[in-house]
C-alpha cells in the first residue's frame, strides 16, 4: 500500500509518498519550513499544503513532536503550546496521528538497523529536541519522551540536542561529549541491547559516533532523516498494529 507520509518537526514540516511495503520514498519529499508560530491551523495549512502538492486521495499519516494519545495531543514542547487538548486527528482530516520519534522507531524497527532485533531497543531522534522510542522484543512503549530526562538539573534536550550544538556552534567532539553522558543515563535506566542514533544528524554519525564510548551498541539510523515519514506512512498502512494509534482515512 502507498501512503502519504508527514513528518512534523520544530523546524521544519517534510513529507512524501511511501510505498509500505519497501519502506521506501517514491517521490523527492517536500519540506516547508514550521510557521512561526506554530499554531494549530498554521501548521494544518502547511500539512494540506503538502497532500495538495502530491495530489494525494489516499491513506496519510502525520507525526507529532508530543505526546499523542488517540489522536490528541499532551504535549508541545517545542511547537506552539496551543496544540494541547488539540484533536489532531480531526484536524488533519482523519489522517493517522502519531509522536514523531515513535514513527521513526517504528520505521527503523520495521526496515532499518532494528530489523529483527530483539531485547529492548532504543531509537534516539537529535533535532530540536531530543526524540525517543523504546521497543521491547519489536513492540513499542509509545510517547517515552526522554529527552525531557533531567541531566543536571535540565531536560537533556536542552543540552545535547542538535539545536544546541548548533546555536552554541559546539564542536562535533564537545558535543558528542553531551551526547555521551545523556545516553550513559538511558543506559543505565533501560538497559537497552541496541540503540540506534536518528533526526538529520544521523547522515553525520561519522563526525560525533567515533566519540561516543558504551558498553550498548550505538548505531546510525539506516533511514537516517526519512525515518518519521516512513514510520508515519507505516503506521496509517497498519493503523491496527500500532500502539497509541489513531484512525485513519482516505484523506487529510
Amino acid at each position: 500500500m502507498n501512503v502519504l507520509g508527514i513528518d512534523i518537526g520544530g523546524s521544519g514540516i517534510k513529507g512524501a509518498p511511501v510505498d509500505t511495503k519497501a519502506g521506501e520514498l517514491l517521490e523527492d519529499r517536500l519540506r516547508i519550513p514550521t510557521p512561526e508560530p506554530s499554531s494549530p491551523d498554521a501548521v494544518a495549512h502547511v500539512v494540506a499544503s503538502i497532500v495538495e502538492h502530491f495530489g494525494w486521495k489516499g491513506r496519510v499519516g502525520v507525526t507529532f513532536p508530543g505526546v499523542v494519545a488517540d489522536g490528541v495531543i499532551r504535549s508541545a514542547a517545542n511547537v506552539d503550546r496551543s496544540w494541547i487538548g488539540v484533536d489532531a486527528a480531526r484536524l488533519f482530516g482523519g489522517a493517522t496521528v502519531l509522536n514523531d520519534a515513535d514513527a521513526a522507531g517504528l520505521a527503523e524497527m520495521r526496515f532499518g538497523e532494528g530489523r529483527d532485533r530483539r531485547g529492548v531497543v532504543l531509537v534516539l531522534t537529535f533535532g530540536t529536541g531530543i526524540g525517543s522510542a523504546l521497543f521491547v522484543d519489536g513492540v513499542l512503549v509509545p510517547n517515552t519522551e526522554l529527552g525531557h530526562l533531567e541531566v543536571h538539573g535540565k531536560d537533556a534536550e536542552h543540552r545535547a540536542s542538535a539545536r544546541v550544538r548548533e546555536e552554541h556552534d559546539l564542536s562535533w567532539e564537545k558535543w558528542a561529549g553531551r551526547v555521551q553522558e545523556y545516553l550513559r543515563h538511558v543506559e543505565m535506566l533501560f538497559s537497552p541491547s541496541l540503540i540506534v542514533i536518528g533526526g538529520g544528524v544521523s547522515k553525520k554519525a561519522d563526525k560525533f559516533l567515533p566519540h561516543v564510548s558504551l558498553d550498548t551498541p550505538v548505531v546510525p539510523a539506516g533511514l537516517q532523516n526519512e525515518a518519521g515519514i516512513i514510520g508515519a506512512a507505516h503506521a496509517a498502512a497498519t493503523p491496527a498494529k500500532t500502539p497509541g494509534r489513531t484512525r485513519a482515512s482516505s484523506r487529510a
